[in-house]
């Protein structure tokens, strides 16, 4: 999965675009949880969006 498939999905499933990276690591994390993202595909899709300026709550 590609960070534009996760975006699509996203917008697909909510029915509006997510207005800010940390709600796409949220979905990330929420989709991996639930099975439905390998764990590889989980980590790569991370560590792009935290170096693209996401961040996990404290």
């Amino acid at each position: 999965m590609t960070l534009l498939e996760l975006k699509n999905k996203f917008i697909s499933l909510k029915s509006f675009e997510p207005t800010d990276l940390n709600q796409l690591m949220d979905f990330l994390q929420q989709n991996y949880l639930n099975g439905e993202v390998t764990f590889q595909h989980y980590r790569a899709l991370i560590k792009e969006l935290e170096l693209s300026g996401a961040n996990k709550p404290n």
